[in-house]
């Protein structure tokens, strides 16, 4: 009787459990509040004097939040095996990202995280995408107020690439993949944008419409709207999506057959048991290696 193997079965290399899942939607909720609150503040005359202290606020606090995520997507979830692979892909991704460096958009970085958590599962996703951009900026001396911010929505891609329908094989995968490659290359220059675009209010250089701190949501939105589509919409963010798309179109499948590869062979899921090895012919056995009793003295 053959047995076949179904490919279409999601490979975690990072569990998932019920109270991570709950940790890891607080956090998120938590850190889009950090992107989207001035939204929804409506800051008095006297605390308007202190806008500028709170994106170093956030810089600050948001880094706790990304931790305390890691913390537990890696608490008996990450295996050595899973713990190399992250290493490697953290480091190719960190290499990739000055290749393209973000001139016109051109962000080498994204396509390889949406295709790993696409095999590895959403956990690994989040975490790749944290270390992928840490060590990134480490490596281009990006390092700043911006790059907590930057972290967690790279995690968010990752994690909702892996979330996609796993059923979905073949040129229809790639073409899903390509798809959401560009509608993350969107929302993350999207994010990115709300994050410091209300604290330019009293900016001079200001591009395009400022916050206006207590209007209404909605005319706020349709501020920031016309903000992004003239400073990153159809320069930064669209590079970035086409850069994604193209990536993950030519050399997409050869990369996810690799990693799906590489993923059989550490077969992360696979559940490991210690039996003691039994004893044959007289010999003792110990670990791996067999040894004869020896002769009592006399």
């Amino acid at each position: 009787m053959t047995t076949v193997t179904d490919t279409r079965k999601r490979t975690n290399a990072i569990r998932i459990t019920p109270r991570t899942a709950i940790v890891l939607t607080i956090a998120s909720i938590a850190g889009l509040a950090m992107f989207l609150w001035p939204l929804f503040a409506s800051p008095s005359p006297e605390s308007a004097a202190h806008s500028g202290d709170a994106p170093l606020i956030f810089a600050v606090t948001l880094p706790f939040v990304v931790a305390v995520v890691l913390a537990e997507l890696t608490s008996g979830g990450l295996d050595s095996k899973a713990l190399a692979m992250l290493g490697v892909l953290s480091a190719i991704n960190a290499a990739l990202r000055p290749l393209g460096a973000g001139t016109a958009g051109i962000e080498t970085v994204f396509f390889m995280l949406v295709l790993a958590g696409r095999v590895f599962g959403p956990g690994f996703g989040f975490v790749l995408g944290c270390t992928s951009l840490f060590a990134s900026a480490l490596l281009t001396a990006g390092v700043g107020p911006w790059l907590p911010f930057q972290m967690l929505a790279s995690a968010w891609v990752g994690l909702g690439a892996g979330l996609l329908p796993r059923r979905v094989r073949g040129r229809r995968e790639i073409v899903m993949l390509a798809c959401y490659g560009v509608f993350a290359a969107y929302a993350f220059g999207f994010l990115m944008n709300m994050w410091f675009w209300p604290f330019l209010a009293d900016s001079e250089s200001m591009v395009g419409p400022a916050f206006v701190p207590g209007d209404g949501i909605l005319d706020n939105l349709r501020r920031f709207f016309v903000f992004t589509v003239l400073t990153s919409t159809f320069g930064w963010d669209t590079g970035r999506a086409i850069t994604n798309c193209l990536a993950i179109v030519l050399v997409g499948p050869a990369v996810l057959a690799a990693l799906r590869r590489a993923s059989r062979k550490a077969a992360f899921e696979a559940p490991i048991v210690f039996e003691p090895a039994p004893a044959d012919n007289g010999l003792t056995q110990v670990g791996t290696a067999t040894t004869k009793p020896t002769k009592p003295a006399p």
